[in-house]
C-alpha cells in the first residue's frame, strides 16, 4: 500500500507525465460506480461492461494513447469499469517478456483482486449507430493487442478507496516499462554468461 500512496501530495502529482495525468483524470471520472442488478436475469448482478447487454448502461470507450506502442483503453458502465493496457514492445524480445510477465500476473489474479484473468480483446460492438461503429473501428485500428486488463466493480469501490484504486493503476502503468527493461537486462546478462561459458569450452580444449 505504500507504493499506492506516493501520488497523495500535489508535488508528487506534478511528476506525472501528461499521458499519466490524462489516464488518472479519466479514471477518476469513470470510477463513479453504483449497484445495478441485471435487467435480463433475475437476482443476478453482472458487470455491464462485461455482458454488454444494454447499451444505455455503457459509456463510450476512451482510448488514451501515448504513441503507437503504448495505450490505455477505459470502458465505463453503471456498475463496472474495465481498464486495458497496451505495454510498450519495441521488438520480439520485449514482446516475449511482456507475454510471460502478463501470464505470470494473470495466473495470480486472485491476489490482485481487480486483475482480469485474460486481457480484453478488441471487438466491435453490435450497434446500429454507424458513427459510433466507425469510432470503434478507429479505436481498434489504433490499439490492437492489449496485454493486461483490470476490472473494477461496485463491490470494489464499496470496500476500497476509489482514489487508491486509481493510484494503483497509474502506478502500475508508470512502473511496468521499467520492470520489462529490467527483465530484458537480466536476459541479456544471462545470455552473455552462457555465451562466455560456451566459448570457454573450446579454449580449454586447446
Amino acid at each position: 500500500m505504500h507504493s499506492m500512496s506516493k501520488f497523495g501530495s500535489k508535488s508528487e502529482e506534478k511528476k506525472l507525465t501528461p499521458y499519466l495525468k490524462a489516464v488518472k483524470s479519466t479514471l477518476t471520472a469513470a470510477i463513479c460506480l453504483r449497484n445495478f442488478p441485471s435487467q435480463v436475469v433475475e437476482r443476478h448482478n453482472k458487470p455491464a461492461v462485461e455482458t454488454q447487454w444494454a447499451r444505455e448502461l455503457l459509456l463510450a470507450p476512451v482510448v488514451i494513447a501515448k504513441n503507437d506502442n503504448e495505450a490505455v483503453k477505459i470502458e465505463g458502465s453503471i456498475n463496472a469499469l474495465r481498464v486495458s493496457i497496451k505495454i510498450k514492445q519495441l521488438d520480439k524480445m520485449e514482446g516475449i517478456l511482456v507475454q510471460r510477465f502478463s501470464s505470470f500476473l494473470e495466473m495470480r489474479a486472485d491476489d490482485f483482486v481487480i486483475l482480469r484473468r485474460k486481457a480484453m480483446e478488441v471487438i466491435g460492438m453490435g450497434t446500429g449507430d454507424h458513427v459510433f461503429t466507425a469510432y470503434l473501428h478507429l479505436l481498434e485500428f489504433c490499439t490492437q493487442g492489449y496485454d493486461i486488463s483490470f476490472l473494477i466493480t461496485h463491490y470494489h469501490t464499496e470496500t476500497m478507496w476509489r482514489d487508491k484504486l486509481v493510484d494503483f493503476i497509474v502506478t502500475f502503468i508508470q512502473e511496468i516499462n521499467s520492470e520489462i527493461s529490467d527483465l530484458r537486462l537480466n536476459v541479456n546478462s544471462r545470455g552473455r554468461k552462457v555465451a562466455e561459458h560456451f566459448f570457454l569450452q573450446f579454449l580449454s580444449k586447446k
